[in-house]
């Protein structure tokens, strides 16, 4: 299982690292061709959410790979699959294909509940040791 949940982590964590770098760097105007969302937004909402995704992807990973505060990975899951949800409302409203982001949404989601029933099944060993 924790081989599983390291390479499901590690993928969701490359790709918003890429997708959240090419919001940050690539012209407002180039993302357009591609992503015809990006046309409607103001370049600073999309940095912003260039900057969300990376700063995600960072933290599905650096939290639990460095052991300092590991409770972070499963709540930066979470707000990445949140971010999903936006992401599927704005490809359904311009009825493109949202099934990635569905797919993605799903895998960050698995990822938060897998990491809450390892932090709580480790909060349980660790009082039944206490006790014991």
């Amino acid at each position: 299982m924790n081989t599983v949940l390291w390479m499901a982590q590690i993928c969701a964590a490359w790709i918003f690292l890429v997708v959240g770098t090419a919001k940050l760097f690539v012209p407002r105007e180039k993302l357009a061709t591609r992503m015809h969302w990006a046309a409607e937004w103001p370049r600073s909402r999309i940095k912003l959410l260039g900057l969300a995704e990376v700063a995600g992807a960072m933290g599905l990973v650096l939290p639990v790979a460095t052991g300092i505060a590991p409770v972070l990975t499963p709540i930066a899951a979470m707000c990445l699959a949140l971010l999903m949800a936006g992401a599927i409302a704005t490809h359904r409203r311009l009825r493109e294909n949202f099934a990635p982001a569905v797919i993605i949404a799903l895998l960050c989601f698995g990822i938060a509940v897998a990491h809450v029933q390892r932090l709580h099944s480790h909060s349980k060993e660790t009082r039944t040791m206490r006790l014991g």
